[in-house]
């Protein structure tokens, strides 16, 4: 949308204005000649990374589309590594490069967009100007510096009544801006700034101009992206030490460095923070990044009004640091009963795609979620407010934990869209049981060597058991029809959102228990795995019957996905993982690379 007119028109209105007379006073040449009063200001509109006057790249200064409009960041970032990830969760939060009115470092000086007036050597000597921001949503959450110096960090804050001098109009000026925060409800801020200068000269007269600027969303990432660094917490026991050590086997198969420990006790990696990221232009067609980890919105212990939070969300201020932020936002008095929705095993994002003529190029949000069990709100409206991957909500309320990891994953597949949908399968789990009964082969164990704890005494039993004592367990059998069931909904929901069909959906057998009145998985949830790379996915051991010589289950997730080029490396996780029912996925986590798609490309 067009909200004011280029420095072009400027000049023909101007010239109009002249009734064709030029500078000295003759007749016009064909040349506009430059108003008395000049007031030109411009940013990056073009999103090359430059500001320029010499041409007409950044004249679109008052649009926002797929091609037009300034972008600017939340400098929340820590690049001098000032902040300390000690104190309670409300103070722990607020420190970052944002928090103050100086730039911190040449670093800090790389994370604010520039603006700049045109450089005007006709400038009355009575001229003053003075930059205004327009936007009343905008003025506490945008801060803008002037340049005073050479030196790259030689930025002062402006002060709201500041006048540029004669002198400094003619010279023209530079300018740096910030966000102080993220967009977090758009009702409150949609994230957009015009940004005003007023050049006044009381013999001339008075000129105007506006850019406008939009702060850059924050995005998550989805399993498509190449992975850099495998996360995993070192909970110092024996089967936190057998899952590390084949998920590190994986990362080494893969080509990826040793997956990185977490040294908390909290062994649920998935669930505590979820990595994310910023971008605006940078020079030479690049981007400049700031990666963003969010902390999650579990409340642990209301009662605690300063820091009630999971303690190891704290993770995300120990990695903030120079181009990497922490993000934080609850509500202490969100439902306890929901508290596990808010925990990041229950927010993936669909990998990109197309649905109705409609793009989204970054993904979707996908969330256990319904009217009357939801995740915390303000975080959900924060999420919302990024505007670029807008949520889908399926029903996870009938899983003991409640997160949809334990049901779905996505990995690549030269498919047309790029990659298929990974969905448990309950039916199939009970029909391959039933079709090794039809072959003799009832009496065949699965659970080898495994052993079942009582939460409460901390009582073991042996978990082996035979196919045939499987089928007739009539608790998992019901429990395994109600989530087939269940399941279904969930692929009618993502089928309807994305337009999915069943051949991008591959089964994922296992069944299903029930614990405390919901619904788990009995055998080790094999969706729940971890995508490693292009070519390898890190799924739980299934521990189930080996019939000639190969486990039926392994073969029932390894077969289908070797068809599309992916390996599947099996990974210990039965003891602390599967016994306190969750996976692989639930107790790693990733960081990916930053897409090359821009978002402000979008349109969105």
């Amino acid at each position: 949308m067009m909200r004011g007119r280029t420095w072009g028109q400027v000049l023909i209105a101007a010239s109009l204005v002249a009734c064709g007379a030029n500078e000295t006073g003759g007749a016009s040449s064909g040349a506009a000649p430059e108003p008395d009063v000049l007031a030109d200001l411009r940013a990056d509109s073009n999103r090359d990374g430059e500001v320029t006057f010499d041409d007409d790249s950044d004249t679109h200064k008052r649009e926002w589309d797929k091609t037009n409009g300034a972008v600017f960041l939340a400098n929340i970032d820590d690049d001098n590594e000032r902040c300390k990830a000690t104190g309670d969760d409300i103070a722990i939060a607020k420190c970052n490069d944002a928090q103050d009115d100086v730039v911190n470092g040449d670093d800090d000086a790389l994370d604010l967009a520039r603006l700049k007036s045109r450089p005007w050597p006709k400038t009355p000597a009575d001229a003053t100007g003075h930059i205004a921001i327009l936007t009343e949503a905008a003025k506490e959450h945008v801060r803008i510096f002037r340049k005073v110096g050479e030196g790259a960090a030689d930025f002062e804050v402006l002060a709201e009544d500041y006048v540029f001098t004669a002198a400094e109009i003619q010279a023209g000026f530079e300018l740096g801006i910030e966000a102080t925060d993220i967009v977090r409800d758009q009702e409150a801020w949609d994230g957009y700034v015009e940004v005003q200068l007023t050049v006044t000269s009381p013999t001339k007269g008075e000129s105007t101009d506006v850019v406008l600027m939009r702060v850059a969303p924050v995005l998550t990432f989805h399993h498509l992206l190449p992975t850099e660094q495998v996360w995993v917490s070192n909970t110092r026991s024996a089967g936190n030490a057998a899952m590390r050590a084949d998920l590190a086997a994986s990362c080494k198969a893969a080509g990826l460095p040793e997956p990185k420990t977490i040294d908390d006790e909290d062994p649920w990696t998935q669930d505590f923070f979820e990595p994310a990221y910023m971008t605006m232009p940078g020079q030479g067609g690049t981007q400049h990044v700031m990666r963003v980890n969010y902390r999650s919105a579990n409340v642990f212990e209301p009662g605690k009004k300063k820091s009630p939070l999971r303690p190891a969300g704290k993770f995300v201020f120990k990695q903030r640091g120079r181009d990497i932020a922490g993000i934080q936002q609850f509500d202490i008095t969100h439902n306890p009963d929901m508290d596990t929705l808010n925990s990041f095993g229950n927010f993936e994002t669909v990998p990109p795609h197309e649905k109705d003529g409609e793009s989204f190029p970054f993904g979707r949000v996908v969330r256990g979620k319904t009217k009357s069990y939801y995740p915390d709100k303000s975080f959900t409206k924060m999420v919302a407010a990024q505007g670029q991957q807008p949520l889908i909500d399926v029903d996870t309320s009938w899983l003991l934990v409640a997160h949809i990891d334990e049901t779905i994953s996505f990995v690549k597949a030269p498919t047309p869209r790029g990659w298929v949908m990974l969905v448990n399968d309950a039916r199939l789990a009970k029909k391959m049981l039933e079709d090794a009964v039809k072959a003799g082969k009832g009496d065949t164990p699965m659970f080898v060597g495994k052993s079942w704890v009582d939460f409460d005494s901390g009582e073991e039993t042996p978990a082996e058991i035979s196919i045939s004592e499987v089928l007739a367990d009539t608790e998992v059998m019901k429990a395994s029809a109600e989530a087939a069931a269940e399941v279904d909904a969930q692929v009618a929901i993502l089928k309807k959102e994305i337009g999915l069909t069943d051949d991008e959906i591959i089964p994922v057998p296992f069944l299903h228990t029930t614990y405390a009145g919901k619904s788990a998985a009995y055998q080790p949830g094999t969706v729940n795995g971890i995508y490693i790379s292009d070519t390898r996915f890190g799924a739980p051991d299934p521990h189930g019957p080996t019939i000639d010589g190969k486990d039926i289950f392994k073969t029932a997730l390894s077969a289908p996905l070797a068809k599309i080029g992916v390996t599947v490396d099996f990974i210990e996780d039965w003891d602390d993982y599967h016994l306190g029912i969750g996976e692989v996925h639930c107790g790693t986590n990733s960081t990916r690379t930053i897409p090359e798609q821009r978002w402000w490309e979008s349109g969105r």
